[in-house]
């Protein structure tokens, strides 16, 4: 049976709050760096994070932290195609905006944003409603694979025509963990990763800048100053950033090279200022937010919240360890942001209601 406890799992509260401070901190400084440049878009981009994102996303938060999670399970298929049809919508002329070789933000006017960012948990809904429904029929190729490649399908072809294959990573992901947490076959598992090996063998044949992503990403020295330009400054960021860092706000990448220090680098800029120390907090406090994440979906009361709890784990700190990992030099740049603290109001917001929907779920746990 379930039950509902008064209060939601306290470690999963705390790290996910340190998580969204630290943000907060550190974006406020990449801001500064920004504004050292005399970029004239700085109070546009703060007010759609900290006011849209953070600010509106916390009010979201508490909201469907109350909300009891099954509730979500009769809109799982509503909100995804929601989802895919806004992100549809970055191809309708005078609505989608292109910028830096990608068409992925919607203009209204008085607002933008980036409707793929509501596909990540639309996608996340949806594949653990429908493997919570056939989890005696899983480890079928019919129900199980094919299932899979059903779910994927569509935010699949969207995303590579924006393109966003970071956000498509993401998504894959998290569904594919879904699946198998939902009882896999592993011989099953290896053949959907052999189908997207092939896949990013096609797209780096297809489309050049995933190639060139590769390329840089085993030998970022030949092109130091284009495609190699964004991980050679990054490194010397956080190279610089020493042991205990610089200090906060001292950092000096963010004012002249680094690309993106509220975005994609945002990383590097807390790394410089607050050094190794400070670089191992971050990891850490994400990784206690996964355990905590994964500890809290096993005891779910029933296989929907178990497979949902793994689906908003895995898409939130998988986001986050891969722009790590990429501006370290460990797997290629991807453009992916950092969770909680990467500009982005859509983003934070999507990112709070769904830490919101967690906590709901660790509300309501299994009682032997």
């Amino acid at each position: 049976m379930s039950g509902l406890k008064k209060h939601a799992d306290r470690w999963l509260f705390i790290s996910a709050g340190i998580l969204i401070a630290s943000g907060v901190g550190v974006f406020a400084s990449g801001a500064f760096g920004l504004l050292a440049r005399g970029e004239t878009h700085i109070s546009s981009v703060v007010f759609n994070h900290t006011v849209l994102g953070v600010g509106l996303g916390i009010v979201v938060l508490f909201i469907t932290s109350i909300i009891d999670y099954k509730r979500w399970k009769r809109f799982a298929l509503p909100l995804f195609i929601f989802s895919i049809v806004l992100t549809a919508l970055v191809f309708v002329p005078d609505i989608g905006i292109t910028h830096g070789g990608g068409t992925r933000w919607i203009d209204l006017g008085f607002l933008s944003f980036q409707p793929s960012e509501t596909m990540k948990i639309g996608a996340v809904l949806f594949a653990a409603v429908y493997f919570s429904s056939i989890r005696q029929r899983v480890a079928t190729i019919q129900y199980g694979v094919v299932g899979l490649l059903g779910v994927l399908a569509l935010p699949t072809l969207l995303l590579v025509l924006q393109p966003d294959i970071g956000t498509l990573g993401i998504i894959v992901v998290s569904v594919g963990a879904i699946y198998v947490a939902a009882g896999a076959r592993m011989r099953d598992v290896v053949l959907v990763a052999l189908i997207g090996v092939l896949l990013i063998g096609a797209l780096a044949l297809t489309r050049p800048y995933v190639k060139d992503r590769l390329l840089t990403f085993i030998n970022p020295a030949d092109n130091p100053q284009t495609e190699g330009y964004q991980i050679r400054q990054s490194l010397i960021a956080i190279g610089s950033g020493g042991v205990s860092g610089r200090g906060f706000g001292q950092g000096i990448q963010k004012f002249t090279y680094l690309p993106e220090p509220m975005g994609d680098s945002i990383f590097a800029v807390a790394a410089e200022e607050f050094g190794f120390f400070g670089s191992v907090f971050v990891v850490g406090t994400f990784l206690v937010f996964a355990l905590r994440g994964f500890t809290v979906a096993s005891r779910a009361g029933d296989s929907f919240g178990t497979l949902l709890g793994v689906g908003i784990v895995s898409y939130l700190v998988a986001e986050a360890f891969i722009n790590i990992a990429g501006m370290v030099g460990l797997i290629p740049l991807t453009g992916v942001p950092l969770t909680f603290f990467s500009q982005g109001g859509t983003a934070m917001l999507v990112s709070l209601g769904s830490v919101g929907i967690l906590l709901s779920i660790s509300k309501r746990v299994a009682h032997s």
